[in-house]
């Protein structure tokens, strides 16, 4: 080689190591987004980015995906615009490119006890794919992802477990309580109010005053309903810092909190902080310990399987049941109780709450959290800080302490018995002892129980059975709010049961066991019940039972035949036909459901 070529070989060499240098920035090595941002050939891309205002110091930057799912279409949504500007001005002040982008809801409030419910748990899934979809496409390097409705929660943890990319979970907080008669009114009083007017025991213009009055601004339903539910078990969970689920949808310091989260998603990459290094068996528990010390709603057994099944975490749904007869109700909120979300944060927040199961060994205190510190870490941070009160200093007539709970085994049942061989999911709102016994009133859907309950037919020991509801059998697995709510409303609050294969609002209350598993699209036994059937509900002994001997069971099983699917094509019928078992989370990932 002559010496001419020689150097000509070097000033290429050298041209080629300065221009990946140029391009490379400060850039992680590591980083996914460094594919189409960093060297010669991606010109193209960056081309791309800065037709959308990105500078030099952007793309030198990790970029941060923000999915938002903001709409018209809830009041839980309607402000997550500006709760995601918040968090892309976090992640922009502490060195990141925020890329936001947009993915569904669905209003489960407007949607109850119609036909379009179907789609709510769909939307779990679909959120969930969407967003690991453009994460994967894009190459993202960490997610903050933002959530209002009930399924937009589970949907964004889902996808931060399957990217496994540093992730911090934001929630959209929530709505304030509406007044009506002098008393703080949420959503559930207006389904309320409906089976009361249907008796005849409020009048048109009490239901319109209340209707005008319950929802009066922006965020997710106001008590420990499913939302506020997910919400407060992030911060279980250790997906979301501590303190950042109470705050209200439309206060300054919900704002704070989204700008916290931008910023902290930087530090999770920084520190390679990922989703797999804070979700385990122990932090699974400690989720499960807050929901049933707080009345959660029955939805955060659905998802908190389904989230652990993602994270490849061993959990079942016995599971639940173990950690709430351990675990006494230490929390009187709305649907049980008279109290909502705004209540609790102006008491500290969720941390009150974790704090007393803590001190009480309830909790794992070494489990990892979103910040790189311990869940106990965390509380004790908060109380340095100031941002969480005294426990002595604390006065709240809905807070109780573990020594004395407002009872002394928790919110969440799991009902067995030869009509839920595969269990069944009750929240107690009232009887902590209840039983029942009384005569099966089947229904093959929803809008059929929903007219019996209406036509004031209902009686006291019924047991209405609505089946065909379940995740396949619907498909989609309604909640049933508008039919419990109006058995409540007309007076049955303690003495009709209703059992489903479907499931039910976390506003509902009163003795309503859903999730029952197997469903009846796939052969369950509460498939093979009929009219007048004697059935009993034993919380106590965890029993759900119809009098009905193996033999006669196993008759009818013979003569059984699987309904027709309700859709052949579309999302209803792909989703339909890949639905896991409620007692399995009703995933429909197909690593986690093949057989």
């Amino acid at each position: 080689m002559s010496e001419q070529q020689s150097r000509s070989d070097d000033e290429e060499r050298r041209r080629r190591r300065e221009d990946t240098e140029r391009f490379a920035g400060a850039k992680d090595a590591d980083l996914p987004s460094r594919e189409v941002t960093e060297g010669p050939d991606k010109a193209p891309h960056r081309a791309m980015f800065r037709a959308m205002g990105f500078d030099d110091e952007d793309l030198s930057s990790p970029i941060v995906g923000v999915p938002n799912p903001a709409a018209d279409i809830t009041p839980c949504n309607v402000h997550l615009d500006d709760v995601a500007d918040a968090a892309l001005d976090g992640i922009d002040a502490a060195g990141g490119m925020p890329i936001e982008f947009g993915t569904i809801t669905i209003s489960d409030a407007i949607s109850m006890g119609t036909e379009g419910m179907k789609a709510s748990l769909i939307s779990r899934e679909v959120i969930a794919d969407s967003v690991e979809l453009v994460s994967f496409g894009e190459r993202m390097d960490a997610l903050v992802t933002v959530a209002g409705c009930d399924k937009n929660l589970p949907g964004m943890m889902m996808a931060a477990i399957r990217t496994d990319l540093p992730s911090v979970f934001l929630y959209g907080g929530s709505i304030m309580p509406g007044q009506h008669d002098g008393r703080d009114v949420t959503i559930v009083q207006v389904f309320e109010g409906v089976g009361t007017y249907a008796q005849g025991d409020m009048d048109a213009d009490e239901l319109d005053e209340l209707e005008r009055h319950a929802c009066p601004g922006a965020g997710s339903c106001g008590g420990m309903f499913t939302a506020n539910t997910m919400a407060s078990l992030s911060e279980a969970l250790g997906l979301a810092p501590l303190g950042s689920a109470s705050p209200p949808a439309e206060d300054e310091e919900r704002y704070a909190v989204a700008a916290r989260a931008g910023e902290l998603a930087m530090d999770c990459i920084a520190n390679d902080r990922r989703p797999s290094d804070i979700l385990s068996r122990e932090s699974f528990e400690n989720a499960i310990a807050a929901q049933t010390a707080m009345g959660g709603s029955t939805n955060a057994v659905l998802h908190l399987l389904a989230l652990a099944a993602e994270a490849d975490v061993d959990l079942s749904i016995e599971d639940f049941d173990e950690i709430s007869r351990r675990t006494p109700k230490i929390a009187n909120l709305q649907p049980g109780g008279s109290r909502v979300m705004n209540d609790l944060h102006e008491i500290g927040g969720v941390p009150v709450v974790l704090r007393r199961l803590l001190e009480a060994d309830l909790l794992h205190g070494d489990a990892m959290t979103v910040t790189g510190r311990t869940l106990a870490e965390e509380i004790a941070e908060l109380e340095a800080s100031g941002a969480l009160p005294d426990d002595e200093d604390i006065e709240a007539d809905f807070l109780y302490t573990v020594d004395d709970p407002k009872e002394e085994e928790g919110a969440i049942k799991i009902l067995d018995g030869n009509l839920a061989p595969d269990g069944s999911v009750l929240k107690v709102t009232g009887d902590d002892e209840f039983y029942h016994e009384g005569p099966a009133r089947v229904f093959e859907n929803e809008e059929d129980a929903m007219e019996y309950v209406q036509s004031g037919e209902i009686e006291s020991d019924d047991v209405i059975v609505i089946r065909n509801e379940g995740p396949r059998g619907g498909p989609g697995m309604r909640e049933m709010l508008g039919v419990t709510a109006a058995v409540v409303g007309a007076g049955h609050e303690d003495d009709v049961a209703l059992l489903t294969d479907g499931r039910f609002s976390g506003g509902t209350r009163g003795p309503m066991i859903g999730h029952v598993a197997p469903e009846a699209a796939v052969g369950g036994p509460i498939g093979l019940i009929e009219d007048g059937d004697h059935v009993t509900v034993d919380i106590p002994e965890r029993d759900l039972t119809v009098d009905l001997s193996e033999e006669e069971l196993a008759e009818r099983r013979e003569a059984w035949e699987a309904p027709e699917p309700p859709y052949e094509g579309g999302i209803l019928a792909k989703y339909g036909r890949d639905f896991a078992s409620a007692a399995e989370g009703a995933v429909t990932n197909p690593r986690l459901t093949r057989d």
